[in-house]
């Protein structure tokens, strides 16, 4: 197994590639423009298809054309940009069409800056578009791991036909790190549900336009079957020196990161902080926080954002522990050191709690 020395953003594209994304449709925006750069050089190659459309809004409403046809499609985009594909990836939900869509999130709201943040959780986590629809979200939390849940991604898409969101960043997406790729796919699933064309097999078509409200009803019901299949089977978390833990960190992506340094770092004063750290957002790991809740009393959510995850955190532990927030949202980076202080004085309220 050769490893690679690649940035997170051409991680994503190479993941996608080996995963049998024959379809790439986006549009250029800051920081995630090498994914689309990738594609455009790499595509053609593997026999696939690259097209830098118009606009966002083109460039999603493509993934739904070619995911009809039973193609892995995937787009990519940052922030604002991942705003304007919203409608698309709500049709596209509705459609129970398979593609994956990769933010690499920036500063915001508005325009925003280029900077890395978190402020896109509750967009990616609560669906964002109109409508009663999830969507599966993986928050990769270092170059492999984009890779690994990339090409994962694309099955989860094909497995419950359902768009599948990447969340990374524009630390994550500009840092490089040696990577062992998945090999190469060599047979797809087959789709009998895919539009074919004249010809070829029985006629079929796709609609997501149903003006019977009782049908209507009836879609939304069985898509939340899907959906509560995807929160018992499709859950991801890393738990992190929670064995003996006084006190819990919940983080994400970057952010945990961040925060596996701070906790190495206090665990050598005879800190006992631990990690929970999501790796699916949505569905998010309820369960296994209610569970440590059992036992541990005290837990921090850092996040680069001014409290989305937050609320997760809070309906899953329902009241049975403290929980005590610390953000830096708008593209501010927190340090370790600066993580350290903050559970340094958490863990003392323990201590003085057992006292």
């Amino acid at each position: 197994m050769n490893k690679v020395f690649i940035s997170g953003n051409h991680a994503f594209g190479e993941a996608a590639i080996r995963a049998g994304c024959s379809c790439y449709f986006g549009y250029p925006i800051t920081p995630q423009n090498e994914l689309g750069e990738y594609m455009a050089e790499h595509m053609r190659a593997a026999g696939g298809v690259f097209i830098q459309s118009e606009s966002e809004t083109a460039a999603i409403n493509m993934v739904i054309g070619a995911a009809a046809t039973g193609a892995r499609a995937m787009t990519s985009s940052s922030s604002p940009g991942i705003s304007l594909k919203q409608e698309g990836i709500s049709f596209l939900a509705g459609f129970e069409l398979p593609a994956v869509i990769v933010n690499v999130m920036r500063g915001g709201p508005g325009l925003g800056n280029i900077a890395p943040s978190q402020g896109d959780y509750f967009q990616a986590t609560r669906g964002g578009g109109h409508g009663d629809y999830r969507t599966p979200v993986f928050a990769p939390a270092s170059v492999q791991e984009i890779a690994d849940l990339t090409y994962h991604a694309f099955d989860i898409a094909d497995r419950y036909r359902t768009p599948v969101m990447m969340l990374s960043d524009g630390m994550m997406g500009q840092m490089k790190e040696p990577v062992v790729f998945p090999e190469k796919i060599k047979e797809l699933p087959k789709k009998e549900w895919a539009l074919k064309g004249r010809g070829d097999g029985p006629s079929r078509y796709m609609c997501s336009l149903i003006l019977d409200v009782m049908e209507m009803e009836r879609h939304n019901w069985k898509l939340v079957r899907k959906y509560a299949e995807i929160e018992k089977d499709e859950v991801r978390y890393e738990p992190y020196l929670i064995d003996d833990a006084e006190i819990i960190v919940i983080a994400y992506g970057t952010t945990a990161r961040i925060a596996k340094g701070a906790i190495k770092r206090v665990r050598k004063d005879g800190v006992r902080a631990g990690m929970l750290r999501p790796i699916t957002l949505w569905p998010f790991p309820k369960k296994a926080l209610a569970e440590l809740s059992a036992r541990v009393k005290q837990f921090v959510v850092f996040e680069m954002s001014t409290g989305q995850m937050l609320e997760d955190v809070q309906i899953a532990l329902a009241g049975k522990a403290d929980i005590m927030f610390h953000g830096r949202p708008g593209g501010v980076v927190p340090t370790p050191i600066e993580f350290s202080r903050i559970i340094y004085r958490e863990y003392q309220k323990v201590t003085k709690k057992d006292k």
